[in-house]
């Protein structure tokens, strides 16, 4: 057994420490870090699978120009002299970085520091812009800087946990099962759950508010006006700490709090628990964010808290929880366009006199640069002409997607670092470079409640692919700027990091960590988890505004007046809203996830969730497919019927490309609609048409090798054998065995069928050496057939495939509910039958379903209460 690295989950803010172990087989084993702060061994499923993601399959191996091979160096020298070519002819603001909340705080500092400080623009921004931006600026305003004021431990501490925006139990699983546990201990404790969705973290909640999309403010402002009402104000720490306040609250009393849609039981109720709880903390995520006032939410939230006093003290305040593993590392190191390294200010000369000399660079731009939406308008409009692609895929993340993929396309040069070739983005690339990943990446990381952590390489880098900071510090050193970028490693690049947070602190910023200045690079190797401000020459507090003292230039935190917003009426065209968000086992657009069978069971295809009476006025059944569309673009979409969502309004996930599903990519639609303060696009509050697509056959077919259909709608996932493809399209074959040969390039495969020509359904499967390497089913309606059986066949004898279920008495576990360990709905519901399982825990004793990271204990428990239900009627 090879050594034990300590290092960090790539995936969501929670920053979880993970275990690693390469084994001698070539596998790795993973599980979680007991000693980390943030997860004490836990791990999500995502987490769990890690282990299954790592293989060098599909990884880009060298650099490629123009879709071929070349070396680093002749790759270097290009980007090297497009940027300074166009730079020379028209300016420096004329070229863009756009990075990611996945790379490490050492790769995000030199890339900061080589395009303002060298370059001279500010045009670097950040998917954390689609994310957290909203949180930056509403943080920046109240308290004037990016400060978080909470830590997990407070979600343990609290009385009362307020989760707004946030389906924790699938975006933040962890941290879920961190505030389920503590709820456990203390039953007393309270959770309430503020979203217009029903979600699984509702199976933990006291009160769910199932307020209309977007009347958050409205909420807020009345637990403010409530709070001074009911003498719940702190007068002394208002009067102390705080201005703004009779401002604040008179745009709080103008509030009507029935725009909510919220009863007047469950208002009462939830500012019962606010006004007599004392110890709240309020989590928040892209739910309050991705909103064009996003701002003006997260204001709503710390207002509230501030007139309370509740903050900076244990077990309470505002806590923003981050979507990305470096989304804070990012904005530490001043990764976005209005933002200069360590919380320093752009616009502030003496800031920008600072990092300057500093850095000993020849400028630092005196203006913010193009936040994400604007910089791919630019680009769209010719202004920005050589861009570089870091770590993210905004072909298809970005808001009003199709319009970013033309921009991106239509740009004279556009480079692309990534670990695999063939995303949406670098398909539109002249130049793209391979880069390492998880697992070979070693660096840093600062998770949502600011510990900074190591996230080590402990597996050599895939082919040839360099680090992101290599990468930038070779084309810096073309372009003339070898003195700011002569690192020899992450130590050092963390070390200069460090100490530029320390000329921060003396301009009165929050963000030092000035005491790892000069680590050694052993030192650095060793860092175990620390939460900053970390200072070199004081002792400082980990718990921020413990002092009721602030970052403004009064030394008092802001209480700003905020307004509920009208709510826009839709038109006919388009009077759906749409909500787009995560789902539990997938991340982002699935580069890494999907590369593991076990994340693709629970969901395998992009989904419409839609509330059943919508669905029957659009004459939608369910498993049907949907088209959404509006002015932007359209995608197709497998209807989910469920009350889980209101009338008018829908959701989907955001996970799917053109890789995976291209008809099914749900960015087309989303609005280009940006928050004024942060920039932010608003991802929640789309509107759009919604009609059945109606194809002349629905087909489900699984394959030992990858397929291309070419049919209007599909969808693939990878399972344990192979893959599985949903399908669908408006043109009927003239001979389906013809047609599935060609799907399957299967010409001298053995051929078994079942056709019926009545419904125009087919089954068919082949076999190679009398071993199942394909089969087909389609129909004229969804097709139904056990999808976990059917791939479970391949690379078998299998001669009952065509059942499409198992024959009668063998196992069929059903659709995956549990992805940590594949546990299916069939077996669950056969254990609480035969074994009279009448608990959640009793489920996990049997199974061991829903004991590692706990996010399917929601959909274990409606099971529990769906047979238990059923067993009662009869």
């Amino acid at each position: 057994m090879s050594q034990t690295v300590c290092t960090t989950c790539p995936y969501c803010g929670t920053g979880c420490g993970v275990l690693a172990t390469p084994t001698k087989d070539g596998a790795l084993a993973v599980k979680g870090d007991p000693k980390h702060p943030a997860n004490f061994g836990r791990l999500c499923s995502k987490g769990s699978a890690l282990g299954e993601t790592v293989s060098p399959e599909g990884r880009l191996l060298t650099p490629m120009i123009g879709k071929k091979q070349t070396s680093w160096d002749t790759a270097l020298n290009i980007v090297a002299e497009k940027f300074k070519a166009t730079v020379a002819e028209h300016g420096p603001d004329s070229v863009a970085l756009y990075v990611s909340g996945q790379l490490l705080t050492e790769d995000y500092y030199v890339a900061n520091k080589f395009i303002k400080g060298y370059v001279g623009t500010a045009n670097i921004d950040t998917n954390s812009r689609l994310c957290m931006a909203s949180s930056v600026a509403g943080h920046k305003r109240a308290f004037g800087t990016d400060t978080v004021p909470g830590t997990y431990d407070d979600l343990e501490l609290a009385d009362l946990v307020l989760l707004t925006g946030s389906n924790l139990a699938w975006c933040h699983p962890v941290l879920y099962q961190r505030l389920s546990a503590a709820k456990a201990k203390r039953p007393n404790m309270k959770v309430v759950v503020i979203d217009p969705r029903r979600t699984a973290t509702c199976d933990l909640a006291d009160l769910h508010l199932g307020l209309r999309a977007g009347t958050d403010i409205a909420l807020f402002n009345h637990l403010l006006r409530a709070s001074y009402e009911q003498g719940c104000v702190d007068a002394e720490f208002v009067a102390q700490h705080v201005t703004g306040f009779d401002d604040t609250l008179d745009a709080a009393s103008a509030t009507d709090v029935t725009v909510t849609g919220l009863s007047a039981q469950d208002i009462d109720t939830f500012t019962r628990f606010w006004l007599t709880t004392e110890k709240t903390v309020t989590v928040f995520s892209q739910g309050v964010n991705q909103s064009d006032h996003g701002t003006d939410k997260v204001n709503a939230i710390i207002n509230c808290h501030l007139a309370t006093g509740r903050i900076g003290k244990a077990g309470m305040g505002p806590l923003s929880v981050t979507g990305q593993p470096n989304a804070m590392g990012g904005r530490e190191v001043g990764g976005l366009a209005n933002m200069l390294a360590a919380h320093l200010d752009i616009e502030n000369a003496d800031h920008r006199a600072a990092v300057q000399s500093f850095w000993q660079s020849p400028t630092v731009p005196e203006k913010a640069g193009l936040k994400a939406v604007d910089l791919f308008r630019a680009i769209g409009e010719g202004k920005v002409k050589a861009l570089w692609v870091m770590c993210t895929n905004p072909a298809v993340s970005m808001p009003d997607a199709k319009a970013v993929r033309a921009a991106i396309a239509g740009c004279d040069f556009v480079v692309v670092s990534d670990m695999f070739g063939d995303t949406d983005t670098a398909e539109l690339a002249d130049v793209v470079l391979p880069a390492t990943g998880w697992g070979e990446k070693d660096g840093t990381v600062t998770n949502s409640d600011r510990t900074i952590s190591r996230q080590r390489g402990f597996l050599p880098p895939t082919g040839g692919s360099l680090h992101d900071w290599q990468a930038i510090c070779g084309v810096a050193k073309r372009m003339g700027f070898s003195d700011g970028f002569n690192f020899d490693s992450p130590a050092q690049i963390f070390r200069e990091h460090a100490a530029l947070s320390g000329v921060a602190a003396a301009l009165g910023k929050d963000f030092d960590i000035s005491g790892f200045a000069d680590l050694s690079d052993t030192d650095y190797d060793a860092l175990q988890p620390t939460r900053w401000p970390f200072p070199a020459h004081k002792t400082l507090s980990d718990r921020m505004f413990q002092d009721g003292r602030f970052f403004t230039p009064t030394g008092r935190a802001n209480m700003l007046p905020i307004a509920q917003p009208v709510s826009q009426t839709t038109s006919t065209d388009t009077p759906f809203r749409l909500n787009t968000g995560r789902i539990r086992d997938q991340w982002h657009t699935q580069t890494r996830t999907a590369r593991s069978p076990r994340l693709n069971q629970h969901y395998g295809e992009p989904f419409l969730e839609i509330h059943p009476e919508d669905a029957l006025a659009l004459g939608l059944r369910a498993a049907d497919l949907a088209t959404l569309s509006n002015a932007h673009g359209q995608s197709i979409l497998r209807v989910l019927i469920t009350d889980r969502v209101a009338r008018g309004e829908v959701f989907a996930p955001i996970h799917w490309t053109a890789a995976t599903a291209p008809s099914g990519r749900i960015s087309d639609v989303v609005s280009p609609k940006t928050d004024p303060f942060s920039g932010q696009p608003d991802s929640k509050a789309a509107e759009v048409g919604i009609r059945p697509f109606a194809p002349k056959w629905y087909g489900f077919a699984v394959s030992q090798s990858e397929l291309h259909p070419k049919s209007d709608y599909w969808a693939k996932s990878r399972l344990e054998a192979g893959w599985q493809y949903e399908l669908a399209h408006q043109e009927m074959p003239n001979c389906w065995e013809t047609y599935a040969r060609l799907l399957f390039d299967a010409q001298d495969a053995e051929i078994s069928s079942v056709l019926d020509a009545s419904r125009d359904s087919a089954r068919i499967a082949f076999h190679k050496n009398g071993v199942l390497i394909g089969a087909l089913f389609v129909s004229d309606r969804p097709v139904a057939v056990s999808r976990s059986f059917t791939g479970s066949q391949l690379g078998s004898e299998s001669e009952t495939v065509l059942l499409g279920r198992p024959a009668v008495g063998q196992p069929d576990p059903g659709p995956t509910v549990c992805a940590c360990f594949s546990v299916g709905v069939n077996s669950i519901l056969k254990a609480i039958e035969t074994q009279s399982l009448v608990s959640v825990e009793a489920i996990g004793e049997a199974l061991s379903a829903g004991t590692n990271c706990g996010s399917c204990k929601p959909e274990l428990a409606a099971l529990l209460h769906s047979a238990q239900r059923r067993v009662a009627a009869e």
